[in-house]
């Protein structure tokens, strides 16, 4: 007889990641930058949508999953500050309803912070 499962304990207590594109054309490049963060064991990954001007399904669908994904670790995806034209589409596809949808001011930098770019080289 098996037991539950045991949940993975968070490594890191805090991801922060800001997305400029967010769409079909790079999604798969997003994908394995989530697919290697979520292997850190987040508590908490925070997207910062302020710099993008787009998101459409496929972008949906991968903020959808990765949500479950944390979830299941006991983990919690927050989308920050997405312009009002981003923020009417997460209202319609109703993703303010699954997950938190947050505007913050700007506000100085935590003490500590690792800044840092992914490239991913997707094979064709």
């Amino acid at each position: 007889m098996t037991g539950p499962l045991a949940t993975t304990p968070c490594t890191l207590p805090l991801v922060e990641v800001c997305i400029t594109e967010f769409d079909l054309a790079c999604l798969p490049a997003t994908g394995a930058v989530f697919d290697r963060l979520l292997a850190l064991q987040p508590a908490q990954v925070v997207i910062d949508l302020s710099g993008c001007r787009h998101i459409d399904a496929a972008a949906i669908g991968l903020l959808l999953d990765v949500h479950r994904r944390l979830a299941r670790a006991d983990g919690v995806l927050t989308v920050r500050n997405p312009n009002p034209r981003i923020r009417r589409i997460l209202h319609t596809a109703r993703l303010d309803q699954v997950l938190p949808v947050v505007d913050t001011p700007a506000s100085a930098p935590p003490a500590l912070v690792a800044h840092g770019r992914a490239a991913v080289t997707v094979p064709h």
